[in-house]
């Protein structure tokens, strides 16, 4: 079998040659292509060397960040919906009002609530909208966000849709606050949707709570890229990757994203990798970010949150690892205050994590709400590989270690690469997702 050799060398060459947008080398064209005036898209450049890729490091990254990646690209795109006028808008099930205290962006946001256990939809007509080779965002904020589902379906005029879904939320309650999220397709009618002749649009919260809140705002439009992309996550740093997964991904010629515990690394922990074995894999071509203290950053008490996240860096960076500037947050744990001392020190990272399929579009997320699925299944993992082909956008898989059972073994981990080798994707790391987020789309 030949080998696709997915290099970071091999994305970039590919992603400038589909005319991948860069950004502009003055300021002035930096605050227009990221969103910092009105928000719309705006004149672009093509410039997409590194050079041009803001807070994109070259080697091991300064401390502290350049900006505030969440507020510079809080609205990419083009805007579709602000909710400003809720009249198109029809709640089948559940109630849903006009918020005018909470907001994300203009004047009111959509509140939607379930009467009781119910889900709720809300819709609203499309008309000829064309929404062919286009991908959607939109700001969501919730007090419930256990057990919850957000789908975004799309129904032509005969009944097939395509669903874009949210599968799970893992920011903290009852320290809460807005996000971006820009999910991928989990499903698609067999007869696939006329997606330049729509009738309607659907906002879909399923839950098995008691009952669910949610505010909707600032729904945006993107490009959808040219393919499909895979990242291979693997937390923790545990000596199983160094000796058994590594091998395989270097035959495929696989990068990989590494998130170690500093403390076990120090300590010699049994069954985790040293610091000269992670450094061997960074050299090998794997991104190693910051995992930092293995303690949920949401329960974190609040006068000591940025002193972790900062000693926390400092660690990563004194040691040499080149992928400092993003985060993978110790059990998925976040909130708002968080989020907002997090910005300080990383640009992207998250997760808002999935035992099912939860994917991403490439231009529109919340950088630091990213979401990802546990790569505990393989039929799963397949079919997240094969909706990231289909759709051109990104699966994030996670692993920790083949005895654990939040990880496939190791045959049917053997058995994903090959699927993902001969599948239409690049297999990719944090920086060329981070190229992509920036470039606006």
């Amino acid at each position: 079998m030949s080998r696709k050799r997915a290099t970071r060398r091999r994305f970039l060459a590919l992603s400038g040659a589909a005319g991948l947008t860069g950004m502009a080398g003055c300021a002035e064209q930096i605050r227009s292509a990221t969103g910092m005036g009105n928000g719309d898209s705006s004149d672009e450049t093509t410039d997409d060397s590194d050079d041009s890729v803001p807070g994109l490091a070259d080697g091991v990254p300064p401390l502290e960040t350049e900006f505030n990646s969440r507020e510079r690209l809080r609205q990419p795109g083009e805007s579709f919906d602000d909710f400003s006028d809720l009249e198109p808008w029809t709640v089948e099930q559940g109630s849903g009002e006009a918020d005018t205290d909470t907001v994300f962006a203009g004047e009111q946001s959509f509140k939607l609530q379930s009467n009781g256990g119910e889900n709720v939809v809300a819709q609203r007509s499309l008309g000829s909208e064309d929404m062919a080779e286009t991908d959607l965002s939109f700001a969501i904020r919730t007090t419930t966000p256990e057990s919850i589902t957000v789908n975004l379906r799309l129904v032509d005029r005969f009944g097939s849709s395509k669903v874009y879904s949210l599968r799970e939320i893992t920011y903290r309650s009852p320290d809460i606050g807005w996000f971006r999220a820009s999910p991928g397709v989990f499903q698609q009618s067999e007869y696939e949707p006329d997606l330049d002749n729509l009738d309607r649009l659907e906002i879909q919260l399923l839950h098995s709570m008691p009952e669910a809140e949610v505010w909707i705002d600032d729904l945006r439009t993107h490009e959808t890229p040219d393919q499909g992309y895979v990242m291979l996550s693997w937390d923790d740093g545990m000596l199983d990757y160094y000796e058994t997964a590594a091998p395989l991904h270097d035959e495929y010629g696989f990068q990989t994203v590494q998130a170690p515990v500093p403390r076990w690394v120090e300590q010699g922990e049994d069954g985790t990798m040293s610091r000269s074995e992670l450094i061997e894999r960074q050299e090998a071509g794997d991104q190693i970010v910051v995992h930092g203290t293995h303690d949920p950053m949401a329960e974190t008490d609040e006068s000591e949150i940025e002193g972790r996240l900062k000693a926390d860096k400092q660690w990563y960076i004194d040691n040499g690892f080149e992928g400092a500037n993003y985060i993978v947050y110790p059990h998925n744990s976040y909130d708002k205050t968080s989020l907002e001392q997090t910005t300080k020190y990383h640009y992207c990272g998250g997760f808002n994590q999935a035992g099912d399929v939860n994917t991403t579009n490439v231009y529109g997320f919340d950088p630091l709400a990213l979401p990802r699925t546990i790569g505990h299944d393989l039929e799963i993992s397949k079919r997240c590989v094969d909706l990231a082909a289909a759709h051109n956008q990104c699966t994030i898989l996670n692993f920790h270690a083949f005895d654990a059972n939040n990880t496939m073994p190791e045959g049917d981990y053997e058995t994903l690469l090959e699927h993902i080798d001969s599948a239409d994707v690049e297999v990719i790391t944090f920086d060329d997702l981070w190229k992509m987020r920036t470039s606006n789309r």
